[in-house]
């Protein structure tokens, strides 16, 4: 084992690690937070409303990339008469 090749495998290690977080951090949790604001919005009390916008104050790079593919509408009413 020469000094290069254990420098190339720890580069490559955190290169991956790296990658890998950002993956998480841009893409997964932003995911969860956007279907969790869907599902939670219209029924969430006062200090869980602070705890929506901590989250989206905290991933606001992964919700901007996630934006213009994800459109959550509000149900249309049903109007009876």
């Amino acid at each position: 084992m020469t000094i290069a090749n254990l420098l190339t495998n720890d580069t490559l290690l955190v290169a991956l690690l790296y990658l890998t977080l950002s993956f998480v951090y841009l893409l997964i949790i932003p995911g969860m937070v956007y279907f969790y604001l869907n599902s939670r919005w219209y029924v969430a009390s006062s200090f869980e409303r602070g705890f929506m916008y901590f989250l989206m104050f905290f991933f606001f790079p992964g919700m901007l990339l996630l934006s213009p593919f994800l459109n959550f509408r509000p149900k249309r009413r049903n109007i009876t008469t």
